[in-house]
């Protein structure tokens, strides 16, 4: 249903040097030989997009795989943000500034799911301010026609990602004594009622297909930092809860989504604090608040660098036990039943819709000192202390530079220098970062505005221990958008994820798939992803591409709802493929931002030469062959 994106030539780019990190994945570089392979509108108006508008950052896309086709006779050019009728509901004014290939590339590496040419080319027309904007108010320019009159300009409201597959809470309400839940619930009962499996299929045809790219990158970016798993919790509905309501918070306050994960029923069975026992309270998730969702173990400058230069810690156990006794008097909201009833004797039966509600009983009145000068006095009840916790929480000094460490780390760079951290921290404390933010501390929309616009993240000439490894989620996403692929989901999560070790939604521990401060060995710096990266994963990020580019990819399963398998449609690329060297650059220039280096693009544009260009399957192979070799380089899997 979009118009397509016509793009103004690009040209070459200068090649980046991989510097440190290129060395890191010399065994990727060696198995490439072995394997072979302006004006307001009228009336300025805004609308909600239509239910059946596709999933597209720009004309020119698929839409979301099981969409119904539109009609282009109302509703058509999907083409970028409307001046007027945008400014008037969230871009405050800001205007646009072009900006390269290689910026608009990197941007989309480090805040979507993985460049597109339509998605290159709208960075490039906006810049990064203009299209960041765009991505927090989710508004874009179309145009409405009505039979016989002419097209009306009008700024869509763009569906946010939500997931949706899945069984209902009737698992956790059902009666029963003689009659097991799954009883003719079909073979898939415990997929589609108690796994994350549906959340799997959502994620990636969200990832791959829908326009919110920034809020799906800065919701892994969460769950990856707040972390539940399906290792451990079970409750389709519950997971599914959970998750939607991280991306309902991306842009909002730090404090706010703090408060939901506190409140949550998951976290509560995840992290054993729901009906915690307020004389011997289980202290996992009170650790975990403060190790892992807020502080951190060693007290902080607000640069990121340790006081003192060594770690001195930033609680004791007694302060941990002060948040556990000051967190009870939770139990899960109504609405949930057993055969058997519920325990303990006052508490709600297991059940996830809804937050956590407080049952007086349970908690713990007694005087409490908490971080950050923060105390509790006698007989205060569990919303005070709730409080409490998030004013401690929140005034802490290392909150800042802690959560704003992560942000970067998940979006732009391992390594980042304590002046780039030093500056994300300021915007999350001051809750502004130019015009993003609201003024209050702990805004995530400045945050996230703050590590993405930073001169770090946005220059040129990267030093050389700038980037990250692209971890195997971004990997499977990275390369079907780049190829206009199409994904349910499925074959990503038992099959591919698990090969990868990052099976999402899975993750094998509070500390999720790895550690943020995973040493690179043979160097000071550190890797995060590297702690899942080595000669199997390797080889499987090999095998992936084969799988799309010369197995076909995954046809659709039938016990899959709205199945449409998992493949890549390289048609756009074969007009380009009796010109090897133009396939090539065309290629690299999407994945890279720039051409490959000279040496690295002469091997690959022989290897692309060794396919005839006279034929179609010819001209299909050398694309083939062009998008193995690009997409299985070094410079692609390092992200700088």
């Amino acid at each position: 249903m979009c118009a397509t994106l016509h793009q103004t030539p690009i040209p070459a780019a200068t090649s980046r040097p991989a510097g440190v990190w290129g060395s890191l994945l010399l065994g990727l570089a060696l198995l490439l030989s072995a394997c072979g392979g302006g004006g307001e509108p009228a009336q300025g108006r805004v609308v909600d997009a239509p239910t059946t508008l596709a999933g597209s950052e720009a004309g020119g896309e698929q839409g979301r795989a099981g969409d119904p086709s539109s009609d282009d006779s109302i509703w058509s050019g999907l083409t970028g943000a409307l001046e007027g009728a945008l400014d008037s509901v969230g871009l405050g004014g800001r205007t646009k500034a072009a900006t390269s290939q290689a910026d608009a590339v990197r941007l989309a590496h480090q805040a979507s799911f993985g460049p597109t040419e339509a998605l290159v080319a709208l960075i490039r027309e906006q810049g990064a301010e203009r299209w960041i904007a765009s991505q927090m108010s989710l508004n874009r320019q179309a145009f409405k026609r009505t039979p016989g009159g002419q097209a009306e300009p009008v700024a869509v409201r763009i569906p946010q990602s939500r997931y949706t597959s899945g069984g209902t809470n009737a698992v956790h309400r059902h009666t029963s004594q003689s009659v097991d839940f799954c009883a003719g619930r079909g073979e898939h009962c415990w997929r589609d009622w108690s796994s994350s499996t549906p959340l799997v299929w959502d994620f990636y045809r969200n990832a791959v297909h829908n326009p919110d790219q920034l809020r799906q990158r800065v919701g892994l970016a969460l769950q990856q930092m707040l972390v539940i798993s399906n290792y451990e919790v079970y409750g389709t509905y519950g997971l599914r809860n959970y998750h939607n309501m991280l991306l309902d918070h991306a842009f909002g306050n730090y404090r706010d989504l703090l408060r939901k994960v506190i409140l949550s029923p998951v976290m509560g069975d995840y992290l054993d604090h729901v009906n915690n026992d307020k004389d011997a309270p289980n202290e996992n998730f009170a650790r975990e608040l403060l190790q892992l969702f807020s502080l951190g173990t060693c007290l902080l400058n607000q640069d990121g660098t340790l006081q003192g230069g060594q770690c001195v810690p930033t609680y004791n156990n007694e302060e941990v036990r002060a948040y556990a006794h000051a967190l009870t008097g939770w139990t899960y909201p109504p609405g949930g039943a057993t055969p058997w009833g519920c325990w303990p004797r006052g508490a709600n039966c297991q059940f996830y819709d809804g937050d956590m509600v407080t049952v007086a009983a349970f908690h713990d009145t007694r005087a409490r000192n908490l971080l950050s000068g923060v105390a509790l006095t006698a007989g205060h009840t569990a919303p005070v202390a709730l409080e409490a916790v998030l004013n401690s929480v929140m005034a802490h000094p290392n909150i800042a530079p802690f959560v704003g460490r992560h942000l970067i780390q998940q979006l732009v760079t391992s390594n980042p220098s304590p002046a780039y951290v030093q500056r994300v921290a300021q915007a999350f404390s001051t809750g502004r970062h130019g015009s993003f933010g609201v003024g209050r501390k702990g805004d995530l929309a400045a945050t996230v505005a703050a590590v993405l616009l930073d001169t770090e993240a946005r220059s040129a000439s990267p030093g050389n221990t700038a980037g990250r490894l692209r971890e195997p989620i971004q990997l499977f996403t990275g390369v079907l958008r780049a190829l206009n692929g199409r994904t349910d989901g499925d074959a990503l999560g038992w099959w591919w994820g698990d090969e990868m070790r990052q099976h999402v939604f899975r993750s094998p521990s509070v500390f999720n798939f790895y550690p943020p401060d995973y040493p690179v060995a043979g160097t000071s710096l550190v890797g995060p992803a590297f702690g899942i990266h080595n000669a199997n994963t390797a080889l499987n990020r090999i095998n992936y591409l084969n799988y799309l580019l010369f197995w076909g990819g995954s046809g659709a399963s039938s016990g899959v709802p709205n199945a449409v398998g998992t493949q890549v449609n390289l048609s756009a690329f074969t007009a380009d493929a009796a010109n090897a060297a133009t396939l090539v650059d065309r290629l690299s220039r999407l994945a890279l931002g720039d051409v490959l280096p000279t040496a690295s693009r002469n091997a690959v544009i022989t290897a692309v030469n060794a396919y005839p260009g006279n034929t179609a399957d010819g001209r299909l192979n050398r694309v083939r062959q062009a998008a193995f070799l690009v997409f299985a380089s070094p410079q692609y899997h390092l992200v700088r």
